[in-house]
Formats: structure tokens, sequence, C-alpha cells
């Protein structure tokens, strides 16, 4: 039987609402629709269909909403992509709210928002020996917190299921700073992670800049985890984490999801020029994530998989091993070579994420 894959990071409803995707179509029928494409870069090179996670057993992952706002002036750290307005961006994930909602109803997916349902959606994919037809559980996620419009839309977001939030994606954000930006989370950010405390929703710390990772570790008292991110020693960007702020997670008892972009697997990546051949990035890159994450805890209880796979990217820029996110199964061989035994495999495939949830939920 293939190894139960929980994946922490996939911008499902992104792909079906603003790529337009059907994901409950074969991979094949995505790609072939798309062929003629070439509104964005990964046209007809997409990894995900829902068909696809059940064939490579992932059977739960956290799902993303994402909708950023991008002010009239920009801030301080740059000009960003997103929505003239928090209420659009608002609006933005409520569409994809509703497609979750839909894919509920049709039986594609099941939301996860309690250690029990947690519990019991493992035990039916643990025990199921056909996942043709199984539910993909799923734990509801905000990447970037711009589309709260005040603290009373965040508890909207937490009744409707939402269980983690990153306060920010790309660029100056209103409750922090992130990728390729330089800033602190302010008085808005502080409030926002005092009732996500309050709130028991977990802080992903993914996507932060340095100091609002900092002040956001220092002013949040709650559970925390890195859904999708990879080593600064191994690729230098402030995308990835320091030793440092790896070793500050740890201590937090945080877990890791290594992505799986390429230019955040290998140093030099050129987007646009960059190949997966030219280059030769393979599974084997992400695998170095992973251990290092380990090497520096010096166990497997804290390293993950958060793909982020079709997450604005899709074969033009992934691992040359992988042509779907069913290719996730290859990893366990690739841990086992590394060293790993079968029991640290269990953690960082799945066990790790199930276990932190399980202490954030209790």
């Amino acid at each position: 039987m293939t190894q139960l894959i929980f994946d922490a990071h996939l911008d499902l409803s992104m792909n079906a609402m603003e790529w337009n995707r059907d994901l409950t179509q074969s991979i094949e029928q995505i790609r072939e629709r798309e062929k003629h494409l070439a509104d964005q870069p990964d046209r007809g090179k997409g990894t995900i269909s829902l068909a696809e996670m059940r064939k490579g057993r992932i059977g739960i992952c956290v799902a993303t909403m994402i909708a950023r706002y991008a002010p009239p002036s920009p801030p301080v750290g740059g000009a960003r992509a997103g929505w003239h307005s928090q209420e659009q961006a608002w609006a933005q994930t409520r569409g994809q709210l509703a497609w979750y909602r839909a894919m509920e109803d049709k039986g594609e997916m099941k939301q996860i928002k309690t250690k029990d349902e947690l519990h019991k959606h493992i035990s039916l994919w643990d025990n199921a020996k056909e996942t043709a037809e199984l539910p993909i559980g799923y734990i509801l996620s905000l990447e970037g917190a711009d589309s709260i419009i005040n603290m009373h839309y965040l508890e909207k977001n937490y009744h409707e299921g939402l269980r983690a939030i990153g306060p920010a994606h790309y660029g100056p954000g209103v409750y922090a700073y992130g990728t390729d930006s330089t800033g602190g989370i302010g008085q808005k950010g502080k409030e926002l992670l005092k009732e996500m405390e309050k709130l028991n929703i977990i802080l992903d710390a993914t996507h932060l800049c340095d100091e609002s990772f900092w002040e956001a570790l220092k002013s949040f008292n709650g559970p925390v985890w890195a859904s999708h991110n990879n080593c600064r020693a191994l690729v230098p960007h402030n995308r990835q984490f320091s030793d440092d702020q790896i070793r500050a997670l740890l201590e937090r008892e945080a877990v890791i999801g290594a992505a799986f972009d390429a230019w955040m697997l290998i140093p030099g990546w050129k987007r646009g020029k960059s190949t997966p051949e030219d280059t030769g990035v393979s599974l084997e890159n992400v695998v170095d994530h992973i251990d290092h994450v380990c090497q520096l805890a010096g166990n497997s209880l804290h390293s993950a998989l958060g793909t982020d796979l079709d997450g604005g990217y899709g074969k033009e820029q992934c691992p040359k091993d992988l042509s779907t996110i069913a290719d996730l199964q290859k990893i366990p061989d690739i841990l086992k070579k590394h060293g790993y035994a079968e029991k640290d495999i269990e953690n960082i495939m799945y066990k790790n994420w199930i276990r932190f949830l399980e202490k954030a939920w209790k």
C-alpha cells in the first residue's frame, strides 16, 4: 500500500477560480484545455487534479484562500499586485470558499475543523485499499491576511472553518510585511495576532519578512507552523528561512513544510530561462531541504511537505522527476536512500502535521 501523504499548502481554490481549472477533471483534460493559452507561464503544465491527489494518496491537505490588497499609493517596500480595496479582496476569498463548499457538496472534498474530524478522516484513508472515491480532507488556511477588513471578519472566517493564517504574502501587507519587503507587524498586525490567539488560529510564519517574522513570534503565543518554506542555508534568498529562524520555530514545536518551486530548491534559478532539465533540479533537492531541517532539529519530528504545487507555476518550474502531484510517492524511497527509517518517513509524509494539529486543537 502506498504512503498516506499530508500536503500542507495547496492553492486549490485559486487554481479553480483564477486559473479557471476544473480540478474534478483529469490532469490530461486540464492540460489539453489549456495548451493553446499563453496568459500564464504554466498553462498546459499543471500538476494537480483531485484525481491525481487520490492516485498519489494525498488524502489530506491545507487548502488556501488568497487575495491581496494593493493600495493606490503603496507603502515603503514596493508595489504589489492585488485588489484595489480590502472589500474586493474579501469578496474574492468568499468566491474561493464557495468553490470549496461546492466540492464538499459534490463529495470531492471534506473540510476538517476539529480533532475528532481529523481522526475520522485519517482513519478513513488509512484503512482504505482503494482511494478513487474518497473525499480529500482539507484544513482551510488564509495566505495573506489583507482580506480581513477588521476583526469581525476574522471571526466570520473562523466560524466558516478557517484554522490557519499567514499574515503576509509578497510585499507589504495590511498586517505584516512579506517576501521581498522589509518592515514590522505594527499595531494592526499585533491586533490580528491577539485575536488569532483568542480563536486558536494557527500562525503560518511562511512569507513573513525577517523583521515581521521575529516580531510575530514575540507577539503571538499560540501554535505556529510554516506551511511551505525552505532553507536559506541552501538557497540564499529572503523567501527562505535562516538557520536561526528555523531554530526559533523548533523551539516553538513548529513543523516546516518543504516547498517545490524550483527557484526555492536550488540557487541560481533564473525565472523564464532556467528549466528543470537544464538545471537538474529534482526531488532529491526537496529532500535536501527536508534533511537540513531534520539535522538542525536532531530528529524527524519537524520537517514535512507543503508543496505549493501549481501555486503560480507548473511543470516548467518543478522538480524534473515530478509530472503530477501523485509523484510525491517517490519521496519515501529517496528518504530511505538517505538513511531515514520507516518511522521517520511516516513522520515527514504525514504524521508530523497530524501530531501538530492534535496538540493545537486539544
